[in-house]
């Protein structure tokens, strides 16, 4: 015969299973809904902003029925925005928003250029909501610009393919990328290597990074260059392209190539912007969507 403990322990498990059980019941057949969060590090630079606005219209039509929605990695340009009377969300709460509002699975784009950090803290963003209790069934990231050694191919031959058309022989292209202390550094110099088996003309220098100013003009002295042109090799022409390569402060990159002697032509076009450029984007987002279950 059953104890009286085990009779109350039998009956405590069953209320428990009877309370449980339509709530477990109710999550697992409520109904799926896919979205997209696209994540940026952010502008501050209103011009700078229909670079976005163009991946964001490129995405709507290859993924059209899936809602797409935004978020800002970079908090210091979430805040000066916000004292703008401008509100972007922040990974965290951009998620947090599409599961109060009901999505199942949602592919996370980075749109960073290379693996450093920002792509990593948003990697733990997404990681965490993957395993929140009744929170959304999956949770998956898709890879910045430049993340596999096929990436750095396709992004070398879309540089070759959107370089400026007035461009003559003998005119070098200098592409600006942000740079970092981040191992994921490395996929400068990577892409340098690759260019320079299409053009040796085209040439990639860091604001914080390697390859440097400095580098590129060793290159420029030794190929006996006249004329450049300058372009930001990062999402938006935002505030390093406006001011620390075309700006007109004696250390903008402008102003130091033009005291070597050489002419600069600025062209503030973020890669954002290109066509090449966002499939590779898109493309990205594409395997993410099929990790989807």
């Amino acid at each position: 015969m059953f104890k009286a403990s085990h009779v109350c322990g039998l009956f405590l498990f069953l209320f428990l299973l009877a309370l449980c059980g339509p709530a477990v019941a109710g999550h697992k057949e409520r109904p799926p809904k896919k979205g997209i969060l696209l994540v940026a590090f952010g502008t501050t630079v209103p011009e700078a902003r229909s670079a976005l606005d163009h991946i964001g219209e490129k995405a709507t039509q290859r993924f059209s029925g899936l809602e797409i929605r935004w978020a800002y990695s970079s908090r210091i340009v979430r805040d000066k925005l916000s004292a703008q009377g401008q509100h972007f969300d922040s990974p965290a709460m951009a998620l947090a928003r599409m599961m109060d509002d009901g999505f199942t699975h949602v592919a996370v784009q980075s749109l960073h250029t290379i693996p450093g950090e920002e792509f990593h803290a948003l990697k733990q963003t997404v990681d965490a909501f993957s395993g929140l209790p009744k929170g959304m069934d999956s949770v998956v990231l898709g890879l910045p610009l430049l993340a596999e050694p096929d990436d750095v191919e396709a992004c070398a031959k879309a540089i070759m393919a959107s370089l400026p058309p007035e461009r003559k022989k003998g005119e070098a292209v200098i592409l600006m990328g942000h740079g970092t202390h981040h191992p994921a550094n490395i996929y400068y110099p990577g892409l340098q290597y690759s260019l320079n088996r299409l053009d040796p003309l085209v040439l990639v220098g860091t604001v914080e990074g390697t390859p440097s100013l400095d580098d590129v003009r060793q290159a420029l002295k030794i190929n006996a260059v006249s004329k450049v042109y300058l372009l930001p090799f990062m999402a938006v022409a935002g505030d390093h392209a406006v001011n620390d390569m075309a700006g007109d402060e004696d250390d903008s990159w402008k102003s130091v190539l033009t005291a070597d002697g050489l002419t600069c032509v600025p062209v503030l076009r973020g890669t954002a912007q290109i066509p090449a450029f966002v499939d590779l984007w898109l493309n990205h987002l594409q395997a993410a969507l099929e990790r989807l279950p």
